[in-house]
């Protein structure tokens, strides 16, 4: 197991003292696993409802995220994955309630229902007002268990917001607790796992999935989901998740919906970014108004990879509950969205003075040269792929490999003259290619396309335009040879070409000597320290393996050793 915690019996403790640290309105009740909010004033004691949630941890940033004007008034804490204790809960209802009384938002597991339940009767008895919501947004369980017994999931911090705005709002607690109980009779969460989380006092994975499998409808406790299908694109998964909930809520045209995508604690932005746009359109596809979109993390399964969505009606009412303020630290922006995804034209680009002629036999053969190196690439993404991946990012074989999409899009005007060719080329690299590598290809592609412009077209003439390109990418990056970059294949292929023209050679002896010095350079490359660039940061670390961009210059080299032939 390899977590950032001191030990795993402090990791709740810990995990609240940092929290609190962070947040200024936030304070820990002593000698409690509670959240509440810091330096309540005595007049909002006697006016507000307590708005009281909590359960086991390692859903972060649910609870204590939540506490906040406007929302929660205390979260507690139980260990990960386990309910807390009634007296902890009791202790919360204690210090947050006053006259008006306390609603508590539990979410639909045996120790949350009886712990908090039971608090609840305490309460009560010592005569505080405490009324009880149940969340059961997990449809996944539609064909397994009765709508009251399901799961409370991601769909909860909804619940939490609104009954958290009725309660600022003065409402009394029938009225809170019926605001509360509609919202979470009106939600539908369904969720899907890529993996298993690991619970520090377990030290190991909840389950094992294999390469190519998902877990469909799982919780928010490291469980297994209600089956194992196997791995779907982001698109066809969101299909899924929404055709389960829009079914089961009878959610259809012209229904009002908010929308909460959200992450399960291992997943990226990026990749709920591409949930929620799957799931926009759907929606508007099928004439489901969406009034309000949230993405991020808001109710996790500790590092778990994996997402929920939630759907929840709304109307004018509700939408006003969860667009009031909140100092909540973990509520994000107000939600709105546009109607449509918004597109912005693009200034057309100025239309090339040169003159389009038909392309000349030659420019045939230019172009079946072209189209060789993006064969090149394509066949090449996965090694160079995994060479980048060994000192780099890891997106070089892809970012080629969009440059060889690029270059087969090219229309046909492009190919008229070796300069057009070029400088059409290396605008194509520009857009399509992104890092580092877009850049030097580009400016290497126009430095020769101008060199070429400037007179003959013979073989030694190609030979100072490979040179002159090789220079713009020396200037553009500050490398040299002896760095680890392309410049240890380009500089002695460029080299041995002018050299081998000069020398009397053909100019297929010539490129066949070039390619085998960039061979011999790319090769040289393990051997070196890396001084620029992101494999600069492993030092000797990157020694033993070749660098990428250098293989990568290699293979277009090669790709047009038939074509020089």
């Amino acid at each position: 197991m390899k977590k950032l915690v001191n030990a795993p019996r402090a990791v709740v403790g810990e995990m609240l003292e940092g929290l609190v640290s962070l947040s200024p309105e936030q304070a820990l009740l002593e000698g409690e696993s509670v959240v509440v909010r810091a330096n309540i004033p005595a007049e909002v004691h006697r006016r507000e409802v307590a708005v009281i949630s909590g359960g086991g941890s390692g859903h972060e940033p649910a609870h204590a995220g939540y506490v906040g004007n406007g929302m929660l008034h205390a979260a507690v804490a139980g260990d990960v994955f386990t309910s807390p204790s009634t007296d902890a809960v009791l202790a919360a209802i204690r210090a947050v309630a006053g006259p008006a009384g306390a609603l508590l938002v539990v979410k639909n597991y045996t120790g949350d229902r009886l712990n908090f339940g039971l608090a609840a009767e305490l309460a009560r008895a010592e005569g505080i007002p405490t009324e009880v919501v149940v969340v059961a947004d997990d449809v996944a369980l539609h064909d397994t268990v009765e709508p009251s017994r399901r799961r409370g999931i991601a769909g909860t911090v909804l619940v939490h917001k609104v009954a958290g705005a009725a309660s600022a709002s003065g409402a009394s607690l029938a009225e809170v607790a019926r605001e509360a109980a509609a919202t979470a009779a009106g939600l539908g969460t369904m969720g899907v796992g890529l993996g298993a989380c690991t619970v520090p006092a377990a030290g190991r994975p909840g389950f094992t999935l294999g390469e190519g499998e998902m877990e469909l409808g799982l919780g928010i406790h490291g469980e297994q989901g209600v089956r194992r299908v196997p791995l779907q694109p982001a698109d066809a998964l969101v299909d899924t998740l929404l055709a389960t909930i829009l079914e089961d809520r009878r959610i259809g045209s012209g229904d009002r919906v908010a929308l909460l995508v959200n992450g399960l604690g291992g997943t990226p932005p990026m990749e709920l970014a591409i949930i929620a746009r799957r799931a926009l359109a759907v929606l508007r596809e099928r004439g489901v108004l969406v009034e309000r979109a949230w993405s991020g993390s808001f109710l996790t399964a500790l590092e778990m990879p994996g997402c929920s969505l939630t759907l929840l009606r709304v109307d004018d009412e509700r939408l006003r509950w969860l667009d009031a303020a909140t100092t909540a630290p973990a509520w994000p922006r107000n939600g709105r969205i546009a109607p449509a995804r918004r597109i912005q034209p693009v200034a057309p680009a100025p239309s090339p003075s040169e003159t389009v002629h038909v392309a000349h036999p030659e420019m045939v053969r230019f172009k079946q040269a072209a189209l060789a190196i993006a064969d090149a690439f394509e066949a090449a993404e996965p090694r160079l792929t995994e060479l980048d991946s060994a000192a780099g990012d890891g997106d070089l074989g892809i970012s080629l490999a969009r440059g060889a999409a690029a270059l087969r899009a090219l229309p046909e005007s492009s190919w008229s003259s070796p300069t057009r060719a070029l400088t059409a080329i290396g605008n194509a690299m520009r857009r399509s290619i992104g890092g580092s590598s877009g850049p030097f290809y580009a400016t290497a592609l126009l430095r020769a396309a101008r060199h070429l412009a400037e007179g003959r077209k013979d073989a030694t003439a190609w030979a100072e335009a490979f040179l002159a390109g090789v220079e713009a990418v020396a200037e553009l990056g500050g490398a040299r040879p002896g760095d680890r970059t392309m410049l240890d294949a380009l500089r002695p292929a460029a080299d041995t070409f002018a050299h081998e023209l000069k020398a009397g050679r053909s100019p297929a002896e010539a490129w066949e000597a070039c390619v085998l010095a960039a061979e011999m350079g790319a090769e040289a490359t393990t051997r070196m320290k890396p001084r620029l660039g992101r494999a600069s940061y492993l030092g000797e670390r990157a020694l033993g393996v070749p660098d990428a961009g250098a293989v990568a210059a290699v293979v277009w080299l090669k790709s047009l050793s038939q074509s020089i032939a």
